[in-house]
């Protein structure tokens, strides 16, 4: 057996290498390659070990990988004049890699262009206080935009954030003394508000002290009332209960305005039941007489 010489081995190793390193490819798990034969679009290959015919085909890899772009600062005139430089950031995934390679010759330009292009639109009909507070608004309309654009690329945009909004250094200065003034009005409001709730407060404890004083004078009368209606009560029930005659209670009805022709005013006494003390007087009017003359 003839053996083969050492120069030919070598030869016959470095064209494997050649044919391996040209005809195997590895795709890794985040991309897709599209395979071109002469120049023509042949199949797309998933991830792991692909084989292409040397010199016949080619492989382009695409990163399947959400990615982000960095739009540059972009100076937008809002609806009310007023110049504003914004800072856009894009998130953006490939979902079709036949499109992004094959509709756009560069989608990384195309879409920053794209989105200075919209952000101009957007904003320009747009307050500059609006502007300033309705970041989310602007995020959700430029994705919107932006995603039914890219959609005929093979991408889709899923989120757009805008990092800032700079306003001219005067219009900031007088933001501030606004900002400043509302401060200050809303400190005052609050104040005056706090005065007034006390206020309140304070007429309201006074009210409710004067209810429950007025509730315990009157439960206080009540109370007394009730006391003396019992002994009125007591009193009642023990003169009846002992059957007193006509001129017994003459008697006490006599030492009664005994008692109260002390004072020194004039008076006059109109007795309830006139028809049996009337008759008993003049019987004893001698006996009244008599306690006159001893008392001087």
């Amino acid at each position: 057996m003839q053996q083969i010489p050492v120069p030919l081995i070598i030869v016959i190793v470095v064209l494997l290498f050649i044919f391996a390193k040209t005809a195997l490819r590895i795709i890794r798990p985040f991309e897709k390659g599209l395979v071109e034969f002469l120049g023509k679009f042949n199949r797309t290959v998933d991830s792991g070990l692909a084989f292409i015919i040397p010199f016949f085909e080619t492989i382009r890899k695409v990163d399947m990988r959400e990615q982000v772009l960095d739009v540059p600062p972009q100076d937008v005139i809002t609806k009310d004049n007023v110049s504003v430089t914004v800072d856009v950031v894009i998130y953006f995934k490939i979902t079709d890699p036949f499109k992004v390679v094959y509709n756009v010759a560069n989608f990384i330009l195309a879409a920053t262009k794209l989105a200075q292009t919209n952000l101009r639109n957007v904003i320009g009909n747009m307050l500059l206080d609006e502007t300033l507070t309705s970041r989310e608004k602007i995020n959700l309309t430029l994705r919107q935009v932006l995603d039914e654009a890219t959609d005929t690329w093979g991408v889709k945009v899923t989120r757009v954030e805008i990092q800032k909004i700079d306003p001219p250094i005067d219009i900031t200065a007088a933001m501030s003394k606004q900002m400043k003034a509302e401060r200050e009005k809303r400190a005052v409001i609050l104040e005056a508000e706090g005065v007034r709730q006390a206020a309140i407060n304070r007429a309201e404890g006074e009210k409710q002290s004067a209810i429950l004083s007025a509730e315990g004078k009157a439960e206080a009368i009540k109370r007394v009332a009730d006391a003396e209606k019992y002994q009125i009560e007591i009193v009642y029930n023990a003169i009846h209960s002992g059957k007193p005659t006509t001129d017994l209670i003459a008697i006490k009805y006599l030492e009664t305005l005994e008692k109260i022709a002390d004072g020194q005013a004039t008076k006059i006494f109109l007795p309830m039941e006139t028809s049996g003390v009337l008759g008993s007087i003049a019987g004893i009017s001698e006996l009244f007489k008599d306690k006159k003359e001893e008392k001087k």
